[in-house]
């Protein structure tokens, strides 16, 4: 039997649902195969925290689970008695002979559910039921990308616990947390039925210089204290390449240059976001000259960069 699934995310009972993705999300994250590779620890406990959180989010799922129904795997659980004597019940009608074939659709039946069911009614009726074709299940994996893939998109190739390889096309935009389906990826179908799908959740890397707020990315950007003094063209990079834009003369560590649509990509019937660039200035390497300079140059009267902390202290 499969761990309990709070234990494996190391939430409460009754955690919230953003509680139990962002538990999810961060374990992920530390035991991803692709970030441990031949540590088949990491790859078991991958593995483990996945299957945890498909159950725990979904809300049938986890429903079903808290009420004893079904255990930790997904698996159901007889009820006390054995499902025959609790088919001889009210509680049992929905065992009788008026129960729909969609009843058993749902992805949270596994096939040797049904199997053990139908074995346990016996009779011809519920053979033909269990040799119907049944959907395979979703299967949850997640993907790390880089910062600029997400952003302008990617060609990635996922190899899953068992080997197999997945071609994923990361669209332009993805975000954090974000998941992807590819349809017919997923376990197989049973009796003829169709594939379930693979649910790619995307896991973004964090970038050394860009920040990412919504459509917008933001960078600091340094600069030397004749450019900021002068100002002038400089070359900016951009999650779209360099870029030359032009600083303001007498520009401080602060100021802010907004370069429109050269943030992410339009996508998805979004507009394209922006880039702010904060300048910071650096002083970096000086020579005598540079020293001399400053030794004999003033500040223009009444500049003092500290007035506001003297007078507030």
């Amino acid at each position: 039997m499969a761990d309990d699934p709070y234990a494996t995310l190391g939430v409460a009972r009754d955690a919230s649902a953003d509680e139990i993705r962002r538990a999810y999300r961060k374990l992920a994250k530390q035991h991803h195969p692709d970030l441990n590779p031949g540590n088949k620890a990491a790859e078991d406990r991958f593995k483990a925290i996945s299957a945890a959180h498909e159950l725990l989010s979904d809300p049938e799922k986890r429903a079903r689970f808290d009420r004893g129904e079904i255990d930790a795997s997904g698996q159901e659980r007889a009820p006390p008695g054995g499902y025959r004597t609790y088919a001889d019940t009210s509680q049992g009608d929905r065992y009788g002979g008026g129960w729909q074939r969609e009843e058993f659709q749902q992805e949270d039946w596994h096939p040797e559910d049904l199997e053990d069911l139908f074995a346990a009614f016996g009779g011809r009726g519920g053979a033909r039921q269990s040799n119907a074709p049944r959907r395979g299940r979703d299967a949850l994996y997640g993907l790390t990308v880089e910062f600029l893939d997400a952003v302008n998109g990617a060609a990635k190739r996922l190899t899953l616990p068992d080997g197999r390889t997945l071609d994923v096309k990361v669209p332009p935009g993805m975000q954090d947390g974000q998941t992807m389906r590819l349809r017919g990826q997923g376990g197989p179908g049973r009796n003829g039925g169709p594939a379930g799908d693979a649910l790619i959740e995307i896991h973004v890397a964090p970038h050394k210089f860009f920040r990412r707020e919504g459509q917008d990315i933001r960078l600091d950007l340094p600069v030397t204290v004749k450019e900021a003094v002068l100002g002038g063209p400089v070359l900016v990079p951009t999650p779209g390449g360099k870029l030359r834009a032009t600083i303001p003369a007498g520009s401080d560590t602060g100021k802010e240059l907004r370069l429109r649509g050269r943030g992410v990509p339009a996508h998805g019937g979004q507009a394209a976001g922006d880039l702010y660039v904060t300048l910071r200035v650096v002083v970096g390497p000086t020579d005598a000259a540079f020293e001399e300079f400053l030794r004999s140059w003033q500040p223009p009267a009444g500049s003092d960069p500290r007035r506001e902390m003297e007078e507030g202290a």
